[in-house]
């Protein structure tokens, strides 16, 4: 049967590091810490976009990590409604590499478009250490 761990962070800047802290707090319960790493980066890249695109001033985002076996499931889901963006950013921008990083570090990555807002999520296959489930 599948573990999930859910929580909402306001709109702020210091909610970064507190879905940082929760990821890396639940992956270290689960002993699902080959990929902390990898996981910890997408929840900061994820949750700054929701933040910069996604939550409108007085709104949240939720995190959610979900452990199916082998498979960690990172879940943002935001209110917002802008899009994500289709292309990549040029050479020479400062930002958009979000979902550039976030993909290439997940096993897999997509995003599901809500009436309001959507949900951007990647997926990493884990080991847990000798000894545990």
């Amino acid at each position: 049967m599948p573990l999930s761990r859910q929580r909402r962070f306001p709109r702020s800047r210091a909610s970064v590091r507190a879905a940082r802290v929760f990821v890396h707090q639940v992956l270290s319960d689960w002993d699902r810490v080959d990929r902390l790493d990898d996981i910890e980066l997408c929840v900061s890249e994820l949750a700054t976009n929701a933040l910069l695109h996604g939550v409108p001033p007085g709104r949240q985002y939720c995190v959610t990590l979900t452990l199916d076996g082998p498979l960690v499931l990172l879940a943002v889901r935001d209110t917002g409604d802008h899009p994500v963006p289709a292309c990549p950013p040029t050479p020479d921008a400062c930002s958009g590499r979000g979902l550039f990083l976030a993909r290439e570090l997940a096993d897999d990555l997509g995003i599901t478009e809500h009436p309001v807002g959507k949900t951007v999520w990647v997926t990493f296959k884990t080991e847990s250490r000798p000894g545990t489930p």
